[in-house]
Parts: C-alpha cells; structure tokens; sequence
C-alpha cells in the first residue's frame, strides 16, 4: 500500500493505540479549556494548538507516537474536482465595434454558467480515507471458479503480478494519484440450484475469505468482500461477515444484478436494490463497525449496468465512515461501455464511480481492444475504482 496510506493507518494499528485515544482525549479536553480549537464534524484543523497537544502525548507516551491525523479538505475539494474532469465554464461574448469617430464601443454579452452535476457535495470522510488521494485497482473473482475472473483464473503467483503490472500502468498514467492493488472476492456467489433453504446463494467459507487475505498481504493489497443476495437479502448476508469488516483493509462490494426481489432465479432477469433502504442499510451498518472499531472509512461498491439495478440512487447517503463507489459493471466495445457508463452512472451522482474491464468479454467482437488507462482518463467523471475480470 502506497506510502501515505501506511501514514494515516498508523493511528489504527498497534497494542499502545488504546491507551493513545483514551490519553489523547484527556490530553485533547484540557487544551479546549485553556485555548479553545476549532472542532469539525469531519477533522481537526491544523494549527499551534494541535502541536501542543502532539508534543503533550509525546512525554507522556514517548517513541512511536502516532501523529495526529487531519484531512486537508483543500486537498480532497481539488482532487474531486479533478475527477469531475468537467470542460471550462462559457465566457462572456465581447464584441467590439470601431465607431466613425475612432471610438471603440464595447458589447458584452454574458455567458450563462454551466450547472455541473459533478463534484457531488456531500460529506467529508473521516481521515485515513482512501479516495480521491488513490485510485484502487481491483482484480475480480471467485477461488474456485476460473470462470468468475482473473481473481480464480490464475495461478496465485501469476495474478498478483498481473494486477500489479496493471496497478504500475495506472499510477504511470495518473501519477498525481498514486493506485493500489485490491482483490475483489465474490464472498457470497448466486446460484442456478436452490439450496437448502431455497435462498440460491453459496457463502464462501472462511478458510477461503482467509486465503485471499493472505494472498493481499503479499502485495499490500486490500480486500473487497463482494455479496451477491440471490433470493435472500443485504440485511441477513452482511452481519454474517461482520468480523472481516472489523479489520481496516476490508471494504464491501454488493451486487444488484442477483438481488432477486420478484423471486425469479438468478440469471434469469436482472436483479435490483434499492438506494434509500439496501443501499443506505448497509452504509449505516458499516459506518457503526468503523466508529466502533475506530478504523479508516470503508470504500463500498456498488455494481451497476442498467437503471432499473438501483432504485432511488440519489437518496444513497455517504458518511463520513463509508465512501461510495457506483461501479459501471457492464461489457462489451469502447462505444458501449462508454455509453452505459454516461447513462447508468454519470446522470445519478452519488460520490465516486468505478469501471469494469473485461479481459475477455470486452474484446468479443471484432477489431477491438481492451480499453486502456489514458482513454478512461477522459472520461467525466474520472472513476476512482477500476476492476479487471
């Protein structure tokens, strides 16, 4: 994981954190009664006071004292505008006229601003956020198909080069935002058979969750746990990962496509959540374990390809715990992906987005490539997330 990430998990991470928050608080009250500071919702702002508190927790705690972490929203305001990648505002029309006289006489005629939809104006996330300061580079799949994606499809010593090899393309190409490597794990996977409670899913095992773990450590990778409902639903599948969403590196993928609320089996017709209920459901749910567990936000991604996938997307609600990724999930030539990406995902926005390539999907037809990192540069808005199956 790039550099400044390890940074900002430092405050997260050890046996002394404990002790480092509770004496920290103390430490904290007694400098807002001598010189107040000012307290956002979302961070600390910088300033003399917060250095005398840094040095305070340093004789007391001595070595290896985390530093105190503050999101420099002037930073993260630039950056989303970046991602915007929106075009310049109209300018004004000035037209001017030579008079008989020599005179010259000036018309002006104002430019109507352009109302742009992206940045999205929402909350700030809490600090040790990993967007816009990165962008996450994910390849997808299951361990025991080699069908699912490029996750499943090679040996492990091969993908992990792989993604990294892709991960080096994307940080060359974006440099100003540095990408990191993410294994993105279909934890619970729709099925063609019922089951025994006729809920046609199949949750992994932990002793696969436990190996894809093992195998991001090698390349200081996060994890995505993706969950795929089927016939059951966000509310009872989450909790039952809720001890790998406690650990920081974990975040959350979830799948409309084979959220099957009309009871047809998956595969059968395309699948829907909605935004103000599933959506927002598992935001709060997550948002409690990381202010429980006092971790980094967590990044959720949700799949997307056609509308109907996700009802009432501008009532989804980003907190500064999780930030949200609406990922364009479908395949096929540049043209079409291009266009469900400005149908499904540019016109709702919500926070981030994401985009899929298809090593093999994509490439079907013809004359056609994989789309590269520079011509996904271009797009408005810039995705944030970016998955390889």
């Amino acid at each position: 994981m790039k550099e400044h990430i390890k940074k900002e998990y430092k405050a997260v991470r050890g046996h002394r954190y404990f002790w480092f928050i509770f004496i920290s608080f103390l430490i904290i009250c007694f400098v807002l009664f001598v010189a107040p500071v000012t307290v956002g919702n979302v961070s600390y702002q910088k300033g003399e006071h917060l250095e005398k508190i840094q040095d305070k927790i340093g004789e007391i705690l001595g070595d290896e004292v985390p530093e105190l972490l503050v999101l420099d929203k002037e930073d993260y305001d630039k950056r989303m505008v970046l991602l915007a990648n929106n075009p310049p505002q109209p300018k004004d029309i000035i037209k001017k006229t030579t008079n008989a006289d020599g005179t010259i006489t000036e018309q002006i005629t104002k430019a109507t601003p352009r109302i742009d939809k992206w940045p999205v104006k929402t909350v700030y996330p809490n600090t040790g956020a990993i967007l816009p300061f990165n962008r996450i580079i994910a390849y997808y799949g299951n361990l025991y198909s080699k069908k699912m994606g490029a996750l499943g499809e090679y040996p492990e010593d091969v993908m992990l080069a792989k993604l990294q090899a892709e991960v080096s393309k994307w940080t060359a190409a974006d440099p100003g935002t540095p990408a990191i490597p993410a294994l993105h794990y279909i934890a619970v996977v729709a099925q063609g058979s019922a089951g025994s409670d006729g809920k046609y899913r199949f949750r992994m095992p932990d002793k696969e969750i436990d190996k894809v773990l093992k195998m991001a450590e090698k390349i200081n990778a996060i994890v995505f746990l993706d969950i795929q409902v089927a016939l059951s639903n966000i509310q009872t599948e989450l909790p039952k990962f809720e001890k790998y969403f406690k650990l920081p590196n974990v975040h959350l993928g979830i799948d409309p496509e084979f959220s099957m609320k009309t009871g047809a089996k998956p595969g059968t017709v395309v699948g829907t959540m909605d935004g103000e209920t599933d959506v927002n459901y598992t935001i709060n749910y997550l948002s409690k374990i990381v202010q429980e567990n006092n971790l980094p936000p967590k990044v959720l991604v949700i799949h997307r390809y056609t509308k109907k996938m996700l009802t009432n997307a501008l009532k989804i609600k980003p907190t500064p715990q999780v930030q949200v990724v609406i990922h364009m999930d479908g395949w096929g030539g540049k043209a079409k992906k291009f266009g469900t990406y400005n149908i499904t995902t540019v016109p709702e926005p919500v926070q981030f987005t994401g985009f899929k390539i298809f090593y093999k999907h994509d490439v079907k037809e013809p004359n056609t490539v994989n789309l590269t990192p520079t011509e996904l540069l271009k797009l408005r808005p810039i995705p944030s997330y970016i998955q390889y199956q």
